[in-house]
């Protein structure tokens, strides 16, 4: 038998055990599962330990990639929008001032120069598997905060991978590389756009054309095959598979199927989230924490107090309520599974000081029990606070909190066009490179194979490639080009808004050099530049004039198929909340449990304008659909209830309407139902008495049997047979032997003798 199923065994059955304790105790299961890594670890002999680690590590791999992907389905790329200039700001004031702090630190440590910047990085990512967990055992994913912390999270995971770029150049070269830099900065933005773009376009139409196809089962087998068909498309292309599973998960956020999606992976989260964080625990070392003690705890205490004051900073100065700052700020008290990988990277340099590895591996599980119980003393704290903040510097926090966001006049309204220009000419330029990056790699070297054994000159398959390229490039090239190019847009905009030309003319020119430029790049890989060049000027002249109606119809298409599928999600919303009513209300979509004390009641009964607040502005039921309900309307378990309110009313009324029990599994033995037999006396109660007239009525007692003799036959013999589930309005006769259940103990005056209560 492999080994990994004992270590499998092991694991699952220390985990169960142990976070069913922690369950009792009302604590975050994590903690749970970190303390049970740490018992069946190789440091703690009393107990099995793991014997395959090398398997273990490539499924708590997994275990992070299913994580990531629940984070990326939870994830909205409208949300962050919403709030990505709160994101930037936070997580980049949290990296600096925790860089240097994490280095200060390292030199009173006594670390070199090249262990205080590993220390300062490791120091300055936030967990996210860490944060997103406590989200989940803390019930708070619905939070207002918990969208800001989001993205703040996405931020920092992005800004890892190009510090593993710079760790790794200045570790190899010992000094800073900032080309490599670049270059890497440009890889990650091209791909994420690449795939965000084509992602979007391609999946959910597919998942459309299949849906009446789909069961639970084929699309749980396909969104964890696009999963992980992305995790491989990130490593090839040189980043983390956690960066590729939550890319995939943001795409599959954006579908229809999006919810389904999210309740069936979330066992397969929840079961390799568990043996990720037991592996986390497995790396708990006592010899280093007693030989590295004060480290130890100068490091987490840095980490708990500076990291959650940055990013409460952060988020302030973003412009966002100090209340917010301080929730989000106290999520970001521990360090997590990239500073595990910057140490690791550290150990392969010489000279690199080998204990710094499980010193961070203490502080994260140190930080990481720390983790929920910040969590819930933010706001504690902030009642604490707020009295003691003087009046003046309340009214100038409150002043900038509404003011930080706003911008009016001619200002705003040039700044807004030409932000629309920039961002266009972007995503359309990483179209336009991914379509030259495919066809120079792969339709190139296929088209001279096939030429070369056909005996046909290179030329030939050299002009079909650049041919069919530039057709392919045609649409994106005209949008970059041409779109939304007229006179009079253009002297709108000079006449609205003053001195608006020195602005809006460099942007114009920006979308033609583009153009020409991409145009350029593909006939310069297939031919002479020159000659091509001049080819193509007067092919795309042609084109212009004779199919630009054609161009614009093509385009259009592929655009509204795009954002189509882009607010295919949304569009399943009731209604759409206007964009200058969005901070004020929130819409959501609740699914009512059995365990709801709602269920049975009609909306007046409920009250739920009056108790909470919010209102029901649409129940699904099955394939109907009730639009704005009566007073009258009941609610059922299992109802799909859109709920409209502020995030304080949504937030009331989701406690009680998405309830868990309790247990899971309740003991029948608690709530039997007794069985008796009774056999009818002609002078007895029940004899000539309809089923439903009988004194067993009124215990609530259920016939669920009769045993009769049949007519007599003509030697006098006769025969028994069975009334199963009995008519209201059969008559017992004499000497008939009932079989009946109730939920009492009975004792019924005047047969009691007769009646028996049958056991097992």
């Amino acid at each position: 038998m492999p080994p990994i199923f004992m270590d499998l065994a092991i694991i699952l059955v220390a985990a169960g055990v142990i976070t069913v304790v922690f369950k009792w105790l009302k604590q975050p299961l994590v903690l749970g599962y970190i303390l049970a890594g740490f018992f069946i670890g190789p440091y703690f002999p009393w107990f099995p330990a793991i014997t395959d680690e090398e398997n273990l590590h490539v499924w708590s791999d997994i275990g992070i990639v299913f994580l990531m992907f629940g984070l990326g389905l939870e994830f909205s790329i409208k949300k962050l929008k919403k709030v990505g200039g709160t994101g930037a700001i936070t997580a980049l004031t949290e990296l600096a001032i925790m860089f240097l702090i994490g280095s200060s630190v390292g030199k009173i440590l006594g670390f070199s120069s090249m262990e205080c910047t590993f220390l300062g990085c490791m120091l300055s990512i936030s967990s996210t598997s860490i944060i997103i967990k406590s989200f989940d055992d803390m019930k708070l994913k619905q939070q207002k905060f918990t969208s800001t912390v989001t993205a703040v999270l996405v931020v920092e995971d992005l800004v890892a991978v190009l510090l593993l770029v710079i760790l790794s150049t200045v570790g190899v070269s010992k000094s800073f590389d900032g080309g490599a830099l670049a270059g890497q900065m440009v890889k990650l933005t091209f791909f994420l756009v690449a795939w965000f773009v084509f992602g979007i376009y391609l999946i959910p139409t597919f998942l459309r054309w299949m849906r009446r196809y789909m069961t639970e089962e084929t699309l749980l087998i396909l969104a964890v095959g696009l999963c992980f068909g992305m995790v491989v498309l990130a490593s090839r292309a040189g980043f983390s598979t956690a960066l590729g599973a939550f890319v995939m998960g943001a795409i599959l956020s954006e579908t229809i199927e999006a919810d389904v999606i999210h309740r069936i992976v979330t066992p397969l989260k929840n079961l390799f989230g568990a043996v990720f964080f037991v592996s986390v625990g497995m790396l708990i070392q006592p010899a280093v924490l007693v030989k590295h003690w004060l480290a130890i705890l100068v490091i987490a205490l840095t980490v708990i107090f500076f990291k959650s004051l940055s990013a409460t900073i952060g988020v302030a100065l973003s412009g966002r309520p100090l209340k917010t700052a301080v929730q989000s700020g106290f999520c970001f008290c521990q360090i997590g599974e990239f500073s595990f990988i910057i140490a690791a990277l550290g150990l392969t340099i010489p000279g690199f000081n080998q204990d710094l590895y499980p010193i961070i591996v203490s502080v994260s599980i140190l930080t990481t029990f720390v983790t929920p119980y910040m969590i819930k003393g933010a706001l504690p704290f902030y009642g604490w606070l707020e009295p003691k903040i003087p009046s003046p510097v309340k009214r100038r926090l409150d002043q900038y909190s509404e003011n930080a966001n706003k911008d009016t006049g001619d200002k705003q309204g040039i700044r807004t066009f030409v932000q629309k220009q920039l961002i266009n000419i972007f995503i359309y330029s990483v179209i336009l490179a991914a379509i030259s990056l495919l066809s120079t790699s792969l339709l190139r070297p296929l088209l001279d194979g096939i030429f070369a054994d056909a005996g046909i000159p290179q030329i030939w398959s050299r002009l079909t490639g650049l041919v069919a390229t530039l057709l392919l490039m045609s649409p994106f090239l005209w949008a970059v080009a041409v779109k939304n190019v007229s006179k009079d847009r253009f002297r709108q905009i000079f006449e609205t808004y003053r001195h608006s030309q020195a602005v809006v003319i460099p942007v114009m020119l920006l979308r033609y050099f583009v153009a020409l430029f991409f145009v350029g790049l593909v006939v310069g890989s297939y031919v002479n530049l020159a000659v091509g060049f001049l080819m193509v000027v007067a092919v795309m002249v042609l084109f212009v004039v004779l199919f630009s109606r054609k161009a614009n119809g093509f385009y259009a298409q592929i655009e509204e198929r795009f954002f189509s599928n882009f607010n295919s999600r949304q569009a399943q919303a009731s209604f759409h909340i206007p964009k200058g009513m969005e901070n004020e209300f929130s819409m959501e979509r609740l699914r009512m449990t059995a365990y709801s004390p709602l269920v049975g009641k009609s909306l007046a009964e409920g009250q739920l304008r009056e108790h909470y607040g919010a209102n029901i502005v649409t129940i699904e039921r099955g394939d109907q659909i009730i639009d704005l309900p009566g007073k009258e309307a009941i609610l059922m378990s299992g109802d799909l209830l859109t709920v409209i309110g502020t995030e304080e009313q949504v937030s009331k009324i989701r406690a009680d309407i998405e309830v868990e029990p309790d247990m899971l599994v309740h003991d029948r033995s608690d709530h039997e139902l007794h069985m008796y037999r009774y056999r009818v006396d002609p002078d007895g109660p029940l004899c000539g008495v309809e089923v439903a007239n009988s004194p067993l009525s009124q215990h609530r007692a259920m016939v669920i049997a009769i045993e009769r003799q049949s007519e007599p036959h003509a030697d006098g013999s006769s025969d028994t047979y069975k009334l199963v589930n009995p008519s209201r309005d059969t008559v017992f006769r004499p000497g008939d032997l009932l079989w009946f259940v109730s939920p009492e103990e009975m004792t019924l005056h005047g047969f009691e003798s007769k009646m028996v209560k049958v056991q097992g």
